[in-house]
């Protein structure tokens, strides 16, 4: 694969770019979010579209519900909420940020779709659900364009009005099988939850795996579970030199796995594994540096959390005194919804200076005419028809970059500079020469 340099103005499509791209320079304060959006309750009604007044967004996450758990995202939609309105607003406008506990349930996701509807909102921004059939038909129905949803779900990459800002688990774990190729490993086991999601997980790894001849082994896994060891004892197996493992559990039970692969002891297998279900704090409390996930391969839709390109990021963090502080800036979830709400800045600042309203329908237009978002923290995004994937089930999904990390120091690092492109994994290809 070749490298190239990274411009926050590129213009090129996605498709004509060669297959890594550099990670974009850390001196983007001015393009990443100066401030952002005001906090409330969830639900009730707001003029989001029409004249100067307020505008309304949403984003929402499960909280207390145990390992699928994202309060970070919400509670920091707030703080950027309150950062935007401390300092005008957006474009001088003042901002209402409604949050939203969607429980880890299809009611609870349904529900905060239709308080999204009721308030008016312009927009839903970032946001963690599994529960997209039940959610994304209500904002459609709205005409609600949802910008920057984690990726669990299949209509978040096949709706009209989804636009995902990274290729979700089918590109993070057709990275990790590309990653693991890299690395030399023969036999690769896939860690995955028991469900839907995790059943098509399987198939991605496997077009990874299968240019290299590489054996997969399918080992299914609890959602939630206080010991993995029958798990874990699968998929090491005999030990056999080249073995390797990756997981695309949640943090938590990847935590209880990784406590049960630590007391097994294997000698010559290797763990891998996709960002959310490792991340730093994963990393931390897992013993760092020695721990089981010392020089583990991560898979990631970003740069790791120690780059400079986060600090702005980190200095709403820490500038917010109403719970912001709580926030971990390594999860995902929080860096996917900082992203959302950095290309909804970029669309407002395009509509404005073109004297257009901020509305649904202008934001949905201004988004599926094909121009280039670059918040510096992904490729270009382009959500241009000729932009699509070439998938029935995924035309969405168009970042299908993704970085290549490892544990080093106890802290995760970049393994390799740059982007990698998992485009051909995701629709079946062959690699590129």
């Amino acid at each position: 694969m070749t490298s190239r340099r990274a411009s926050s103005q590129a213009q090129k499509p996605i498709a004509a770019r060669r297959s890594r791209r550099p990670i974009a320079a850390a001196a983007i304060t001015a393009a990443l979010l100066p401030t952002l959006f005001s906090a409330s309750a969830c639900g009730g009604p707001a003029d989001a579209a029409t004249g100067s007044g307020e505008l309304t967004v949403m984003t929402w996450a499960p909280s207390g519900t145990g390992s699928a758990d994202r309060p970070g995202m919400t509670t920091l939609a707030e703080a950027i909420g309150r950062d935007l309105n401390a300092k005008g607003g957006l474009n001088g406008r003042p901002i209402r940020v409604l949050t939203c506990n969607e429980h880890n349930t299809a009611d609870g996701a349904a529900a905060c779709a239709q308080q999204a509807v009721d308030a008016k909102a312009v927009a839903v921004l970032g946001s963690y659900s599994q529960y997209g059939d039940n959610f994304m038909p209500v904002l459609e129905r709205a005409g609600i364009p949802l910008i920057g949803g984690y990726g669990l779900s299949q209509p978040e990459f096949s709706s009209p009005l989804s636009y995902p800002v990274g290729g979700g688990l089918p590109a993070l774990i057709g990275g990790s099988g590309r990653q693991l190729v890299e690395a030399g490993c023969k036999a690769v086991a896939l860690v995955r939850p028991d469900t839907p999601a995790g059943d098509s997980l399987l198939g991605y790894l496997a077009n990874a795996l299968k240019p290299a001849g590489i054996k997969l082994l399918d080992v299914k896994a609890p959602e939630q579970s206080s010991d993995y060891t029958p798990v874990a004892r699968k998929a090491i197996g005999k030990d056999e030199p080249a073995n390797c493992i990756t997981s695309a559990l949640g943090a938590e039970p990847t935590g209880n796995l990784l406590d049960s692969y630590r007391r097994l002891g294997p000698k010559n297998t290797r763990i891998a594994s996709v960002i959310g279900s490792v991340q730093q704090s994963v990393v931390d409390s897992t013993g760092g540096d020695s721990g089981p996930l010392a020089g583990a391969y991560v898979t990631s839709w970003y740069p790791p959390e120690s780059a400079k390109i986060w600090d702005a990021l980190r200095s709403v963090v820490r500038g917010d005194s109403s719970g912001g502080r709580d926030v971990d800036v390594s999860d995902p979830g929080v860096q996917t919804t900082w992203v959302a709400y950095e290309v909804f800045r970029q669309v407002s600042e395009r509509l404005t200076a073109a004297g257009r309203p901020l509305t649904t329908k202008t934001v949905t237009s201004l988004l599926d005419g094909g121009e280039q978002i670059d918040v510096g923290l992904t490729p270009p995004l382009n959500w241009g028809t000729t932009n699509m994937l070439p998938s029935t089930e995924s035309p969405r999904l168009v970042n299908t970059w993704v970085t290549y990390q490892v544990v080093k120091g106890g802290r995760m690092t970049l393994q390799q500079p740059g982007f990698v492109d998992v485009r051909w994994v995701l629709t079946g290809g062959r690699p590129p020469a």
